[in-house]
């Protein structure tokens, strides 16, 4: 029973196997405390009584729990997790509740707690001044009345209410044939159209992939680029930003909802994005058993072209420097380049700001002696991404502290390794926002939990301060103290000797994985 209620986890102490804590009341208004899932609870044969407080806790939980859930202020705060093994919140028949709509209906998915989708077949037309979408249909009605109405926020962060509430919301209406004539076509579409808002977090590279590109990906990826996106709150610069892989997702030029008047009629449309799980694409809820991995191959083709647009930059420019300067490289120096070429290589992701490596100049000597090629990255915001994508997809081991530059994980070949260095109370959330999507995409993760002595923190508080000993106590405080305090406000001296068995571990799995990969080609 425990199984089919609903799962989520809270950042300051749910454990991993997302187990519910439920508050009930008794005949007595004693309060009791059921752990439901892997609890170890064991009870007796169920008895009358038994029943009845079970339907109180489900009534206690209904008026007491779930209002909470829906105000947290930032993802740490609170979270809603999906689980494929036991109690998805969303089951494949819900998440596809809408996959069949007749011409001239309306349909919304409103049972995940992530997001809702709408699906209008048939005359569907939009009006951004007054943020309508309507459908036509044809019906008989002549007096031009609304047959349905639906409100919608095309943004995947639905449990967020503080962020909802800043993301536009459009009404869906549906009205009979002969109100049409109020709103002729300036723009005849023949495809559908996806709306969505870039509003929200957008600016953030975590919430830019999971709220964004990889809901658009499984919600429009059916389409094969024969689709219309239309943008609720358009940045131009994200267009720059991700317009290699927008463009493998449609063929059609994007629409500035709010920045263009025309009214645009399409044959259908789908108004929000469906979403998963953290940064990942479940087979199970998609129609084609599409994965994360064909998300990932679908990067690889948008970058490629410009990757080999830069190589081509590099050696021309190459070339010019060689006729500039007549001295040529060493032998010597050519030998080492080619010593370099055949080591595994590691990226560094650098951070700019908190949680940043303050030994990491000693970290990359250390790298190198057992046996890497280093590179340190460190991303800007106006740093190409087809540049990171060029040095993630060709390097073999990842390393970077918590945050949202761990997103770019999703760069890395599968069978590489990612090692993420896990600061002081960001246990859970490392876990569950990058390692286990990594582990998914096929990659070999390696969290390394920082101790007290490595953090910062360490030279500020007592020893036996709950900042360092119970991180839980001090996030179950609020997201303002988690984000002050560990987010913020502390950085990483590593333990290289601790260190150095997370770096064999690696190594010893690239040599593995170079070996087996040499082993294929020459057979």
């Amino acid at each position: 029973m425990c199984k089919k209620m609903m799962h989520y986890k809270r950042y300051q102490h749910w454990n991993r196997k997302g187990d519910v804590f439920v508050v009930c009341v008794d005949e007595e208004t004693t309060p009791i405390g059921l752990v439901c899932g892997n609890s170890g609870y064991n009870h007796k044969r169920t008895k009358p009584k038994l029943f009845y407080l079970l339907f109180l806790c489900l009534i206690s939980f209904s008026f007491f729990l779930a209002p909470q859930l829906f105000t947290s202020h930032h993802k740490f705060s609170l979270l809603y997790s999906f689980s494929s093994e036991e109690g998805r919140l969303v089951s494949k028949s819900d998440f596809n509740a809408c996959s069949s709509v007749s011409n001239g209906s309306i349909c919304c998915e409103r049972s995940s707690i992530r997001s809702d989708v709408c699906v209008m077949k048939g005359d569907v037309r939009m009006d951004s001044a007054s943020s309508r979408i309507t459908l036509y249909r044809n019906n008989g009605h002549e007096n031009g009345e609304v047959l349905r109405h639906e409100k919608i926020r095309p943004y995947t962060r639905k449990w967020e209410k503080n962020v909802m509430d800043t993301v536009d919301e459009l009404d869906l209406v549906v009205k009979g044939e002969h109100s049409r004539i109020h709103q002729k076509c300036d723009v005849k579409h023949d495809v559908p159209a996806v709306f969505f808002s870039t509003g929200g977090y957008t600016g953030n590279l975590y919430h830019e992939f999971n709220d964004g590109l990889l809901p658009l990906y499984i919600t429009s990826q059916q389409f094969n680029k024969k689709v219309v996106f239309v943008i609720l709150e358009y940045h131009a610069w994200w267009i720059m930003k991700y317009e290699n892989v927008l463009s493998h997702l449609t063929e059609y030029p994007i629409i500035d909802f709010s920045g263009d008047k025309r009214t645009h009629c399409f044959p259908e449309a789908i108004v929000g994005l469906r979403i998963h799980d953290e940064l990942t694409v479940n087979s199970s809820l998609m129609g084609n058993d599409k994965t994360i991995r064909d998300f990932r191959d679908l990067l690889d083709r948008a970058y490629l072209p410009r990757i080999r647009s830069l190589i081509q930059d590099e050696e021309r420019d190459a070339r010019m420097n060689m006729e500039k300067h007549v001295s040529l490289p060493s032998s010597e120096t050519k030998m080492d380049e080619k010593q370099d070429l055949k080591k595994p290589k590691v990226v560094i992701i650098a951070r700019n700001d908190s949680r940043a490596i303050v030994n990491e100049d000693s970290l990359v000597k250390l790298i190198e002696d057992v046996g890497f090629h280093v590179e340190v990255l460190r991303p800007q915001r106006t740093t190409e991404l087809a540049s990171i994508y060029r040095v993630l997809n060709s390097s073999d081991v990842m390393i970077g502290v918590h945050g949202a530059a761990m997103t770019h994980f999703l760069f890395m070949r599968p069978g590489s390794v990612f090692i993420q260095i896990i600061p002081l109370g960001t246990d859970w959330a490392a876990g569950t926002y990058y390692g286990e999507p990594a582990v998914k995409l096929g990659l070999k993760y390696i969290g390394y939990k920082i101790l007290p002595k490595e953090s910062s923190l360490y030279d500020e508080h007592d020893k036996n301060d709950p900042v360092l000993t119970d991180p839980n106590s001090v996030n179950d405080r609020g997201w303002e103290f988690t984000k002050k305090i560990y987010l913020d406000r502390q950085n990483v001296r590593l333990n290289l000797g601790r260190f150095r068995k997370r770096l064999l571990r690696a190594y010893y799995h690239s040599v593995s994985n170079e070996s087996l990969r040499f082993r294929h080609q020459s057979q």
